[in-house]
């Protein structure tokens, strides 16, 4: 009786353990306990990628315990394990790496040479064949108020090298909805899924600057990454002879390893204050504009982890003038060497969700990586109110 007794308890204490348990982890700057965004969040045991949000905010379900690795281009990491988690929210401070002074760093090279020898070695180096896993979101704004929403779970097999970059697409679960009875599908500006991986591979968005023109139009600048010493920092800022909207662009990178390990920019304010509005009908007058992306460095591998990009604009119409915003989420959840089996008639083809029928198995949005900040909740908790 005694033997079977002990048996059930041992049978109840490992169903205990192995059930899943919710935690929350709030990154905040160790100084001023400021949230951090946009930190990289790995769950070892499962290899799994999350980002913390505009709130600091990282959710995650855990079975059994695992090492934490918590990275951000402007912290020192941390190292931390699950089980030191005791309750279900834990605020975690990070600290920065700062040096004393921003120290500017002069080579026999032009900056722009530099930053073109980067992205050739960086091309060269990101991990292809490789498939990644991916969770994608986009919130979409007509006149100030949300008006259309999807999301979607994929995995984009990339075959070729460099200039050559393929991606197969298959979508494992998506969903899109229309917030308002409006028909707002033409106007949607979502990604373009049949060449992201092409653009983020090949480092497209940073073409402007590899042009000849961009030595007249830009400054030029490489320091020592004031947040983090391990890294440099290529800043590219539109001068007096500049002219249109040109980005602020700012490259963090590896000087060792020559990788860039995030890339992004923005339109100021002052360059688009500047900007002569366009009133023909259709044509698009920007008043935001800005994008990062964040690239991962493991063990042997390279690749992309994680996509930001907002845009905002006046468009033009014979009525009355349409003001939207897309703001949208990319995150590589997963990475792996290992090629996936399929069917042609599995790949996707299409440049977007949007039209996509849903295919909803689970709620594979609690476990994307991907934290709604509270205001993107709301938006998120009425979806399930509206028709399919």
């Amino acid at each position: 009786m005694l033997k079977r007794i002990a048996f059930i308890f041992v049978l109840l204490s490992i169903s205990v353990s192995a059930q899943k348990v919710e935690r929350i982890l709030i990154l905040q700057d160790e100084e001023t306990h400021q949230p951090i965004e946009d930190a990289t969040v790995t769950i070892l045991k499962t290899k799994q990628n999350l980002l913390s949000n505009a709130e600091g905010i990282v959710t995650f379900e855990l079975t059994g315990a695992s090492n934490i690795q918590i990275r951000h281009s402007s912290y020192l990491p941390v190292n931390i394990r699950s089980l030191s988690l005791k309750e279900k929210s834990t605020v975690v401070y990070l600290r920065n790496n700062v040096t004393d002074l921003e120290e500017i760093l002069v080579f026999n090279k032009h900056p722009q040479k530099i930053l073109a020898s980067l992205i050739e070695n960086s091309k060269l180096k990101l991990t292809v064949p490789g498939r990644l896993k991916v969770y994608s979101r986009e919130f979409f704004k007509l006149n100030g108020n949300y008006a259309y929403y999807n999301d979607g779970l994929m995995n984009f097999q990339l075959l070729g090298k460099s200039k050559n970059i393929d991606a197969v697409i298959l979508v494992e679960q998506n969903r899109s909805r229309s917030l308002i009875e409006q028909d707002v599908i033409p106007d949607l500006l979502g990604y373009n899924l049949n060449d992201i991986m092409e653009n983020y591979y090949n480092f497209k968005y940073l073409n402007p600057l590899l042009v000849s023109e961009a030595r007249r139009d830009y400054d030029f600048v490489i320091k020592v990454y004031s947040k983090n010493k391990e890294f440099n920092i290529i800043s590219a800022v539109p001068n007096e002879n500049s002219s249109g909207m040109h980005d602020d662009f700012s490259i963090i990178y590896d000087p060792k390893r020559k990788l860039i390990v995030e890339v992004s920019s923005s339109v100021s304010p002052a360059v688009l204050a500047q900007l002569k509005d366009k009133t023909r009908v259709g044509a698009k007058n920007v008043y935001k504009s800005m994008y990062k992306n964040i690239y991962k460095i493991q063990n042997n591998n390279y690749y992309l982890l994680s996509s930001k990009e907002e845009i905002g604009f006046e468009k033009v119409e014979k009525d009355k003038n349409k003001d939207i915003e897309v703001r949208n989420y990319f995150l590589t959840t997963q990475f792996s060497t290992q090629n996936y089996t399929y069917k042609e008639s599995e790949v996707f083809k299409d440049k977007t969700l949007y039209n996509k029928k849903d295919i909803v198995l689970s709620k594979y949005w609690e476990e994307s990586g991907l934290t709604a900040t509270e205001e993107e909740q709301k938006v998120l908790e009425t979806l399930d109110e509206l028709p399919e």
